[in-house]
């Protein structure tokens, strides 16, 4: 509940907030600032994305049993995590015109890339003190924290862009990326503090101590980030293909970015905006299905599991029905712009297979077994990208729109099935 309700608050201030950065730097400037997303999933997969569950996961596993363990497994989260960081950040200053021109094919992106690798050091360490918490069942921190971020970010951003309309400077996207750089640092500043100045009682010892607990986080967290690394970079190619394609298909280059932003930072923040109840329950769930299976309670899970089906279809119907009574009137009136009425309408039938794919990705982990979301995860992705690179040239970005329905679909069947197989039978 308390994930949610951050959550909630976040996305609203996050929606109205991209309805004021397609109202400053047009759609073709949200087509750029969209671009570096790749880099930063990238940069994000390979620093902290697998640790950050990892931590979770042996934190809620062995904290009972080793109440030393859970500092423990942060501190040496927090090293590895820091370094790889803050390699990243060298890197992306180095590269950044290469990376631009030959990996996002848009030289206007090589400014900005800069900027988002001041937000990489500061994005790894608040992630990693969420799975600490995470894993205690603590969400307190972690929500307000999500919520920090949001709103310093939009804070930030609106005060510079008050400014530079008072002193007739020009906005670009750089302001958002600006923003990125301090709603992290909001969020680590909290994050620190929550930490550095907790009141734990200290637990009693139990004669038992985790042996190597790095190496345990190793060997959970690296084929974890290697496949979230290949999941990303096949996630990455797919978002830098389709404006490339898209003029295939007959666009202009700036069309073609305009399209993109449209699609990506209007029509997907709506329909993507309920997915805060499930990536809420996503988080919540991966720890206490861990400690359910370390307990053999299978009951438990069973119980999950159907309530997860059950809960998704209805709240994802329930979406998709509001979606399509509204979306025409959310692309109009609170954008401006009549495409993304469109967009929202034909992208409204994916929300119960997204929600369900979630939040059963997160129980498959919890039961230990990351290689089936990955594979499905894979292959949702070369479906879309089948979509995107054989189908947007002639058919436009409708295809695209088709490409994601069948991919979530088949991901969702998928996990149901094999949940089936694995637990259910």
């Amino acid at each position: 509940m308390l994930l949610t309700a951050s959550g909630v608050l976040g996305k609203i201030i996050g929606f109205f907030y991209r309805i004021f950065l397609s109202r400053t730097i047009g759609a073709e400037g949200l087509g750029i600032y969209q671009l570096i997303f790749p880099i930063s999933t990238i940069c994000f997969a390979i620093t902290v994305s697998g640790l950050g569950t990892a931590l979770s996961k042996y934190i809620a596993e062995y904290q009972n049993r080793d109440p030393s363990s859970p500092k423990r497994f942060l501190r040496l989260s927090l090293m590895i995590s820091g370094f790889l960081s803050l390699v990243i950040m060298l890197l992306l200053f180095r590269y950044s015109e290469f990376i631009a021109e030959n990996i996002l094919l848009e030289p206007r992106c090589a400014p900005l890339i800069p900027i988002l690798a001041c937000s990489i050091p500061l994005a790894s360490v608040h992630s990693c003190i969420h799975g600490y918490y995470y894993g205690k069942k603590k969400a307190a921190i972690p929500a307000a924290s999500s919520f920090m971020e949001q709103f310093v970010r939009v804070a930030f951003v609106f005060l510079i862009y008050q400014i530079r309309m008072e002193q007739g400077g020009s906005i670009d996207a750089s302001i958002a990326v600006w923003g990125l750089v301090f709603g992290e640092f909001g969020a680590f500043l909290l994050c620190i503090t929550a930490l550095l100045f907790s009141k734990e009682k200290p637990a009693e010892p139990t004669g038992y101590r985790v042996s190597h607990p790095g190496r345990k986080l190793l060997a959970y967290s690296i084929p974890l980030s290697m496949n979230r690394l290949a999941l990303t970079l096949f996630a990455s190619f797919e978002s830098i293909l389709i404006p490339s394609r898209l003029t295939q298909f007959g666009y202009s280059q700036s069309d073609a970015l305009s399209v993109f932003g449209v699609l990506t930072g209007m029509a997907l923040s709506v329909v993507t905006f309920p997915t805060v109840f499930t990536n809420s329950v996503s988080v919540m769930i991966l720890p206490a299905i861990s400690e359910a299976d370390s307990r053999n309670d299978n009951e438990k899970i069973k119980k999950t599991i159907y309530q997860t089906i059950f809960t998704c279809l209805l709240l994802g119907s329930i979406c998709t029905g509001g979606l399509l009574f509204t979306g025409k009137w959310i692309g109009d009136f609170l954008f401006g712009n009549a495409l993304a009425g469109k967009f929202i309408c034909m992208l409204s039938y994916i929300c119960p297979f997204l929600f369900l794919s979630s939040i059963l990705s997160s129980i498959m982990h919890g039961l230990g077994m990351p290689a089936y979301p990955f594979l499905l995860n894979l292959l949702g992705i070369g479906i879309r990208i089948y979509f995107v690179y054989f189908l947007i040239p002639r058919q436009g970005l409708r295809a695209y729109l088709m490409g994601m329905l069948l991919s979530q679909i088949t991901a969702s069947l998928l996990s149901v099935f094999i949940l089936w197989k694995k637990r259910l039978r």
